[in-house]
C-alpha cells in the first residue's frame, strides 16, 4: 500500500527536536520557525512536557468520556485563570477543525439559526461545517458547497451591518489573527463594533484562536487586545504542544445538556496531561511576554530591509513577511543553504513565521543574518 499523496514535501525527514531545532538522521540542524503549523508552543522536546506525558502514560493513556475524569478538570481551570476566561465553561475535542464544528453546532442550538458570516481568506478547518466557512474553492468537494454563508471583506463592518438587516444570521466566524490567509489581522475598532452589532441581533460571535491562541500573538488570545469577550472561542495548535487536543471556550449564557456534544477521544487523559504541562510552562517561563517581546524585535529589524520586503503583518510570534514576488525561491534558499525552515500560505508571496515560543535573541539573529544573505542574491 502506498501514501496518499496529498503533501506537498520538504526533502527533510526530522527524526529529533530540541527546543527551537530539529535533527534530521544524519545530525544536521535545522531551526524551526514554523513549528510545524504554529503547533509547537513550548519548544520540542521539553523536558517537564517529557515527564508529564511519560508519568500520564504509565498510569493511563485513555479511557472515554463515559467516567469522570479530574484532569479535565484541572485543565479547564488551569485555562481559565491564564487566560482570563474563568467563568467560560470547556468542551475538548482533539483539533482546530473539530472545535470549530462545535462552536458552530452550539452557536445554532442557542439562536436556532443556520445562516454563517466569514471572511475573505478565512481557513477554519476541513471538516463539513468548519469547511463551509474556509474561504478556499481548490479544497472543497461538491459536498462542501453550501448556500447558508456569506463572505465579507475582513474589517468592514458595514458589509456585516447591510446583511444582518436582511435577514438573520446565527454566527460569525473570525479569525483572531488571519493565519493561512497570509498574516492578516482584524482591526481593533472593527471587532468591537462587531460584537456590539453581534449582540444587538442576537449573533453568536466565534472567535477562532486555533493558530492565534496560546500566546503567540503576545497575549493569550490575539483577540484580547481589542478588549472583546466573544461567545465562543476555538483552541487547539499550541494547546498540546504536539499531543492532538482542541477545545471550544463556552460563555457561561449557554447551558449544556446531556448528549448535545460529544467525542470518543476528545479530553483523554494523554492529551490533557499534555495540555496541562503546556499551561505550566507558558506561565512559568513568561512564553507569552517573551512571543511579544521576541515578535516585536523581529519585526522592528524586518522593517530595515527597505525595497526588499513589500509588507510586513503580524503580533508577536505570528509573523507574515510579504514580497513583491513569489516567496518560493526566499523559503526554498532559507532551507537549502541556512537549514532554516519557514512556513507558506494561501498568498503566494507571503512567507509565515510561527516559531516556538521560548525562542531566543541569538537564533533570530541567526535568522535575521540569513534572510538578508538571501535577500541579497534573490
Amino acid at each position: 500500500m502506498n501514501l496518499f499523496d496529498v503533501y506537498p514535501l520538504l526533502d527533510f525527514e526530522p527524526v529529533q527536536g530540541k527546543g527551537c531545532y530539529l535533527f534530521d538522521g544524519d545530525g544536521n540542524r535545522y531551526l524551526d520557525l514554523y513549528g510545524g503549523h504554529a503547533v509547537i508552543s513550548v519548544g520540542h522536546s521539553h523536558p517537564y512536557y517529557l515527564q508529564s506525558l511519560y508519568e500520564q502514560a504509565g498510569q493511563l493513556s485513555f479511557y472515554s468520556n463515559a467516567v469522570k475524569n479530574s484532569l479535565q478538570v484541572q485543565l479547564a481551570k488551569k485555562l481559565g485563570t491564564l487566560s482570563g476566561y474563568q467563568d467560560y465553561q470547556l468542551f475538548l475535542c482533539n483539533s482546530g477543525t473539530e472545535a470549530n464544528e462545535n462552536a458552530l453546532k452550539l452557536a445554532s442550538f442557542y439562536n436556532h439559526r443556520r445562516h454563517l458570516v466569514a471572511f475573505d481568506n478565512a481557513f477554519h478547518g476541513r471538516t463539513a461545517a468548519s469547511l463551509v466557512v474556509t474561504d478556499n474553492a481548490t479544497i472543497k468537494a461538491a459536498l462542501n458547497e453550501s448556500d447558508h454563508v456569506t463572505f465579507l471583506p475582513l474589517n468592514e463592518i458595514e458589509k456585516v451591518a447591510e446583511l444582518t438587516e436582511k435577514q438573520e444570521i446565527c454566527a460569525v466566524i473570525i479569525e483572531g489573527i488571519q493565519g493561512v490567509g497570509g498574516i492578516y489581522i482584524p482591526k481593533r475598532e472593527f471587532l468591537q463594533k462587531l460584537v456590539e452589532l453581534c449582540h444587538q441581533n442576537d449573533i453568536m460571535l466565534i472567535l477562532d484562536e486555533v493558530q492565534s491562541g496560546y500566546g503567540r500573538s503576545g497575549h493569550f488570545f490575539a483577540h484580547q487586545l481589542a478588549g472583546i469577550q466573544p461567545d465562543l472561542i476555538t483552541v487547539a495548535k499550541g494547546m498540546g504542544n504536539g499531543f492532538p487536543i482542541g477545545g471550544v471556550l463556552i460563555h457561561p449564557k449557554f447551558q449544556a445538556k446531556h448528549g448535545m456534544l460529544g467525542t470518543t477521544f476528545g479530553g483523554n487523559h494523554l492529551a490533557c496531561r499534555a495540555a496541562i504541562a503546556v499551561l505550566d510552562i507558558i506561565k512559568q517561563e513568561n512564553l507569552i511576554e517573551n512571543a511579544r517581546k521576541s515578535g516585536n524585535y523581529l519585526m522592528q529589524e524586518l522593517m530595515k530591509f527597505n525595497g526588499k520586503i513589500k509588507e510586513i503583518r503580524g503580533m508577536g510570534l505570528m509573523i507574515g513577511i510579504e514580497f513583491p514576488f513569489p516567496y518560493d525561491k526566499v523559503r526554498n534558499t532559507l532551507f537549502k543553504n541556512y537549514k532554516i525552515i519557514t512556513g507558506s500560505s494561501s498568498q503566494k508571496n507571503t512567507m509565515r513565521i510561527l516559531p516556538p515560543l521560548n525562542i531566543k535573541k541569538m537564533d533570530i539573529d541567526f535568522f535575521l543574518e540569513s534572510f538578508y544573505q538571501v535577500l541579497k542574491k534573490v
